[in-house]
């Protein structure tokens, strides 16, 4: 079992300081949103998503790859690839999740002050 104590997100050298750069940045957090209902295949993800570029998909997906966070399945005959949360990333994917459903509920107000003015 893994001593969580071992890890320290507010020390720079500690390894989970850059996963948590990974998956909270604008596109891994889409990303991770997009897969938690299931695996998809590239387009998919991409039309789910809205707005992200095809190489900064391909190169999102990676480096949540390499983080252990999504697997991806290529398909015998190398014509179907779909990509799927590991576990780990399903965990992660959930608490993304709810972040957003946060900001959903509280962004009548934070737009208030901008509709006033």
């Amino acid at each position: 079992m893994v001593d969580l104590r071992a890890f320290d997100v507010f020390a720079t050298d500690c390894p989970s300081r850059s996963v948590l750069d990974h998956v909270t940045s604008r596109w891994g957090a889409l990303t991770l949103a997009a897969l938690r209902p299931g695996p998809r295949r590239f387009n998919d993800i991409a039309r789910a998503i809205g707005g992200i570029s095809d190489r900064m998909l391909s190169q999102t997906l990676k480096t949540l790859e390499g983080d252990g966070l999504v697997v991806r399945d290529q398909q015998p005959g190398g014509q179907r690839v779909e990509y799927a949360l590991t576990p780990e990333g399903e965990r992660i994917a959930d608490a993304t999740r709810h972040l957003i459903d946060a900001l959903y509920e509280v962004m009548p107000t934070l737009l208030a002050p901008r509709s006033a003015g």
